[in-house]
């Protein structure tokens, strides 16, 4: 793997499993979305910069009918002989990912070549099926837009992941000996556990036996005492969990009480209050008190217990912002900055969209970064025909769809699909989103504290909450732009989001309206 460690190439591969994860909000089909993933990663493989180094090319990809996993199969092109089978889970939110797993049932694990039975989660199974059974697909055709993908990677239409590995496998050179890495990252890296014994087992009848390595980040915990025991027993050529101190998905379903702990998250925090801890003490509970037991060598950074890689703007004591925190600690780039692995480059992100109300047939122009050419523009579940994207990717002009109501206006390419934020809202016929993006200062106290209050949509007549508690001096310095005196609150020391209203209607809430009393 040249001056790349293992890790750092099985974490990239991980990673690059999580490229267009979801369809394009208007709908496309399973197979336009497999193409269009297939067409990201075989993009960010050809990249130098990246741990992988351009020295892999995809040779597999199959995505499940429902979109719940996905797995493909990458192979080494520097004559090392190498090849990556790595699966991918779900992608939601950190709540959805710590209950995808009905793990308070346990089945055997039959698949495992284990003489012995050994039991892992039910929901672990489910996802293992999923993926050990799912099939490629045929090829795109020629006018597919997008970056070029290897015609290897849908040359074996039909096959299974395991058959598609065999046939790989047997084609390879016996000498130097091939290698298969089993890796993935969160549920993917949890679907990996399986995956590999599975396929160990498998290859010792095939002629040319490769050795096996297993490398999971993040992982969430598969199965028992029974199945750590087995797999740990196997003779891998390296058997790796890799975890962030910090990250709270791993400790699924083990030692989730941790989090509830004061530690989590140290100074300057988000430090959980008591939403937070019920939650996870209700997570804690889903295993109904089976003792799950994570398999392979344990590697945990930092290893000082130093926090110092966080998000600044998720510090405060709420439940958006210590799941924020959650998420930063448990995402992809977290773990390559961890690793000393170069970070992969975003997909697009639409940082706003001017005007925010209009009819049909009006022109509006959306902003942001990472629009490539190629990329497709939606008004909720509908396509905009014929974007005209500017040069450098930043900005894209378009004619409004037919729609009605209040819609995210997204953008999709090959990378992925733009996150829905409030700022690219858009009102078909009015009045504009009420929308939020910043308040400063961010704390201070009662009566003696202005706070300008930054977004769009702001009317004449606009009032301003402090959480529950009306402001009663408001300034309107525009329609993107408001003041406020922060009111008195029956609690005069903890965080409060600032909302803008306007009659029964306010704007959302989230980390970045939030302001903190200092009761002083």
């Amino acid at each position: 793997m040249a001056n790349s460690t293992p890790a750092q190439v099985c974490m990239t591969l991980s990673a690059l499993a999580a490229t267009s994860a979801t369809p394009r909000p208007s709908g496309e089909t399973r197979d336009a979305q497999t193409w269009r993933v297939a067409a990201g990663i075989s993009e960010q493989l050809r990249a130098l910069w990246l741990a992988t180094q351009a020295g892999w090319r995809l040779v597999w990809i199959a995505l499940s009918p429902d979109d719940a996993n996905m797995a493909y199969i990458a192979k080494s092109i520097d004559g090392s002989n190498r090849f990556a089978v790595v699966a991918r889970g779900t992608v939601g939110s950190m709540t959805d990912i710590l209950e995808d797993f009905d793990v308070g049932t346990v089945v055997p694990f039959t698949a495992s070549g284990s003489p012995t039975p050994v039991a892992v989660s039910k929901g672990a199974m489910a996802a293992f099926t999923q993926v050990a059974t799912v099939v490629s697909i045929p090829p795109p055709p020629g006018d597919v837009p997008g970056p070029p993908v290897p015609e290897e990677a849908f040359a074996r239409q039909g096959a299974t992941l395991a058959q598609a590995l065999a046939d790989l496998v047997q084609e390879a050179p016996a000498n130097p000996r091939p290698t298969v890495y089993v890796t993935g990252h969160s549920l993917g890296g949890c679907v990996a556990t399986m995956l590999a014994p599975y396929l160990y087992t498998l290859a010792q009848s095939w002629t040319n036996v490769p050795q096996f390595a297993l490398e999971t980040f993040a992982a969430p915990t598969a199965g028992l005492q029974s199945f750590a025991t087995y797999l740990d027993g196997l003779p891998w050529l390296g058997n790796n969990h890799h975890v962030n101190a910090w990250d709270a998905v791993p400790l699924a379903w083990n030692s989730l009480l941790e989090v509830n702990r004061d530690k989590w998250y140290p100074s300057p925090g988000p430090a959980g209050n008591s939403t937070v801890h019920h939650l996870f003490d209700v997570l804690n509970g889903l295993p109904k008190g089976r003792a799950y037991v994570q398999p392979g060598v344990y590697t945990q950074w930092p290893t000082d217990g130093d926090y110092g890689d966080h998000d600044p703007e998720l510090v405060n004591r709420t439940l958006a912002d210590f799941m924020g925190q959650v998420a930063y600690q448990h995402a992809d780039n977290t773990y390559l900055g961890l690793l000393g692995a170069s970070l992969l480059s975003p997909g697009p992100i639409v940082t706003g969209i001017s005007p925010t109300s209009g009819a049909s047939g009006s022109t509006v122009v959306v902003e942001g970064y990472g629009f490539t050419e190629g990329s497709v523009l939606d008004f909720g579940p509908v396509p905009c025909r014929d974007p005209l994207i500017a040069p450098g990717g930043a900005r894209i002009a378009a004619t409004v769809p037919d729609g009605v109501g209040i819609v995210d206006v997204r953008v999709t390419n090959c990378r992925g699909t733009s996150p829905v934020v409030p700022p690219a809202q858009f009102a078909y016929g009015g009045p504009a989103p009420l929308v939020v993006t910043g308040v400063a200062p961010t704390s201070g106290p009662a009566r003696r504290t202005t706070v300008t209050i930054t977004g769009s949509g702001f009317p004449e007549g606009a009032g301003v909450n402090f959480k529950d508690v009306a402001s009663k001096t408001v300034v309107r310095i525009s329609d993107t732009e408001l003041t406020a005196v922060a009111p008195l609150q029956v609690d005069d020391s903890r965080t409060v989001d600032i909302t803008v209203t306007v009659g029964d209607i306010a704007s959302a809430t989230g980390p970045a309206d939030e302001f903190t009393y200092t009761g002083t």
